[in-house]
């Protein structure tokens, strides 16, 4: 329940503020007639998002034993893929995100093209929609029950929420804190759908399993517990890892981690010297 709350608070908060941004530079130009055509995207984004969702549960649903651990292992290898260049780019490029769609908005404006505004607002929220798609079929994988949907659903509400007061101004959000500590946390998280995918592949007969059993703590912290499982469904726990499971989250955590965080250090200023040099 949580990774599926968490990736759903941060997918549906990004989606939420991408609509602000785009309903709030037509208020500042004096096109809030327009808005009409923002939310017809949204909800056209909305829309295909669901058929893609609908249409993943379909095609994953018709595979079996071998063929099925295969699929699994691929859906969260490639959702780690899509999660870290997620992660690492909004990191480092949200603060162009406004500029890029108020630009998008101006050139639709200025070419007549109304519908050029649910273009914009559509690819930028399917986008999310697309991610969030992926990112909760690799969750549901980990942490196969209601527990998942319910955290979803949870995370989305809490986004749809947190928007709302932002937009309204009753809510004053240190954006870049925010993404800061949950990107931290979703560093944590794709590395456990990293070894979850490992773990699938190695059941395949696809990736070879080395040492099977690296450690045991069944006894001290089972997966099935309250507190095991809500570390599985967080940060993929597993109670016996292979050792290629506990080397890939490690491995995960320490380059990425630090690629994240060195993402955030502010670049530094030109020497004094070079600015007096330039006088």
């Amino acid at each position: 329940m949580g990774a599926a709350a968490l990736i759903m608070l941060r997918e549906g908060l990004e989606a939420a503020l991408i609509v602000a941004i785009l309903l709030g530079y037509l208020r500042k130009i004096g096109q809030s007639a327009h808005a009409r055509y923002v939310w017809g995207g949204v909800a056209a984004a909305v829309v295909a998002s669901a058929a893609l969702a609908g249409l993943f549960r379909v095609v994953a649903g018709g595979f079996e034993g071998r063929a099925e651990a295969i699929f699994e292992g691929v859906v969260l290898l490639a959702a780690v893929v899509v999660l870290t260049s997620m992660i690492l780019w909004m990191q480092s490029q949200a603060r162009h995100i406004r500029g890029q769609l108020e630009r998008r908005v101006d050139q639709a404006l200025s070419a007549g093209q109304r519908l050029g505004l649910s273009s914009v607002a559509f690819v930028a929220v399917l986008r999310e929609g697309v991610e969030s798609v992926l990112f909760l079929a690799a969750v549901f994988i980990v942490e196969p029950d209601a527990g998942a949907v319910a955290g979803a659903l949870v995370g989305l509400a809490g986004a749809v929420a947190l928007a709302h007061l932002m937009y309204r101004a009753s809510v004053r959000l240190d954006l870049r804190r925010f993404f800061f500590y949950t990107g931290l946390l979703l560093v944590l998280v794709a590395a456990g759908l990293l070894a979850s995918g490992i773990h699938e592949l190695q059941e395949a007969g696809l990736v070879p399993v080395v040492v099977e059993r690296v450690w045991d703590t069944s006894g001290v912290l089972d997966e099935s517990g309250v507190i095991g499982s809500l570390l599985k469904a967080l940060f993929g726990y597993n109670a016996d890892p292979s050792l290629l499971e506990v080397l890939a989250w490690v491995a995960y955590v320490a380059v990425v981690g630090a690629r994240f965080v060195g993402a955030t250090r502010p670049r530094p200023s030109a020497p004094a010297s070079a600015a007096a040099t330039s006088s």
